[in-house]
């Protein structure tokens, strides 16, 4: 991968020059297999990442992931404190009053923990500034991390070797805080940019040629982001379980030491969140931060009041003497598909292609079953529609 990134650095002059179009594999796994098209999509669009990251970041977001790695580090340390180590008094809880827990902890780790919550502060307020068409989805997956968070808390709560000797009760905690973080990073956050991601392709990419129109879906993919909310999400679970888990096991008085192997875990997969957090804030506002003022899905800009005119995903043909249903079909991308006309073929591909099932090409004009006229294919859809 580092090898198809520096290839791609020595092509590229400016990266203002950077699209994903230009991104071209050197080997290709649908070449093994077709069903893998969708992982050399993903991989071109992490090149295309991994690229734009090298030309683009700098001091602004290397402190972010400086600040999540102190944040991490100072919230979990121990070594020559012992705070966590001993075990504490689980009988003392809470931020507030003579009996609170986090007051009657040592000063060290008093003042670790203010610097630690310094730190996110920090982190929160970068993101907040620096991606403000994001504003609203920061504030979603931070409340569904919280929700993951005080969920494994407790379950861990009720059985302090969670997920092990669990009941079914036991798995309330984890299950509701996974079901609202899902609910707030895919429902709401994801279908929120994919749907202006949409509204932007085709509103400010519309053109005549379809070739264009598909090569600019193709720059504005987000198969690599997906798969990167999906990291973040097992992320945050992995670093809520380590994390509970490893305080947890102290009110076990079987338990006669720290597991310093689950802190390391906490702290590492709690890295990977802040920086998997970062990307999917940051790439959405690269993508469309100079052209859009929000990222809200469809529904949300409806419920502002906001005329929304998105196109389909696939649009029937219609005959343009009697408008009637025709049977081609124009797809997001500007192609246009139609059934071959062959006796006793049921093939289809686009117009002037081979049919994909005989051979023979497809025709550019279709009769309608209506009204028998003959017509151009591309006139069976509107002049709007035709870009």
């Amino acid at each position: 991968m580092e090898d198809e990134i520096s290839q791609i650095d020595s092509h590229i002059s400016t990266p203002k020059e950077i699209r994903l179009s230009q991104i071209k594999l050197e080997y290709k796994l649908s070449e093994i297999n077709s069903n893998f098209h969708l992982l050399d999509d993903i991989r071109r669009g992490l090149i295309f990442q991994a690229t734009l990251i090298r030309h683009k970041w700098g001091i602004k977001e290397l402190t972010i992931i400086m600040l999540g790695v102190l944040a991490f580090t100072m919230g979990s340390w121990d070594i020559g404190i012992g705070e966590l180590s001993q075990g504490g008094d689980y009988n003392r809880f809470g931020i507030f009053g003579e009996n609170s827990g986090f007051l009657q902890v040592s000063d060290w780790t008093l003042m670790l923990s203010l610097l630690s919550v310094i730190c996110w502060l920090g982190i929160i307020i970068s993101l907040w500034s620096e991606y403000p068409i994001m504003r609203e989805n920061i504030i979603y997956i931070l409340i569904g991390t919280f929700a993951v968070q005080y969920g494994y808390m407790a379950s861990h709560a009720s059985n302090p070797s969670f997920p092990f000797n669990s009941k079914l009760s036991d798995l309330g905690g984890v299950l509701i805080g996974n079901i609202i973080l899902f609910f707030l990073a895919i429902i709401v956050v994801h279908r929120a940019v994919k749907e202006t991601r949409d509204i932007h392709v085709q509103e400010r990419h519309a053109h005549p040629d379809p070739r264009v129109v598909e090569k600019s879906w193709e720059d504005h993919s987000l198969k690599a982001w997906d798969l990167e909310m999906g990291i973040l999400i097992f992320a945050i679970n992995v670093m809520s379980w380590s994390g509970s888990h490893a305080v947890a096991s102290r009110m076990n008085m079987q338990s006669e030491s720290l597991n310093y192997l689950l802190i390391l875990l906490y702290v590492l997969s709690g890295v990977i969140s802040v920086l998997m957090l970062l990307v999917i804030i940051w790439f959405p506002h690269f993508m469309l931060g100079s052209a859009e003022d929000r990222i809200q899905s469809v529904r949300a800009r409806e419920v502002a009041g906001e005329n929304i005119d998105i196109q389909p995903k696939v649009e029937q043909g219609l005959c343009p003497i009697c408008n009637i249903e025709t049977t081609a079909k124009k797809f997001a991308s500007g192609k246009i598909e139609v059934p071959c006309s062959e006796i006793d073929c049921k093939g289809k591909g686009m117009i002037g292609n081979e049919c994909d099932e005989c051979g023979e090409k497809l025709p550019t004009r279709l009769k309608c079953r209506s009204c028998n006229s003959n017509t151009p294919i591309d006139s069976h859809f509107g002049d709007h529609d035709t870009w």
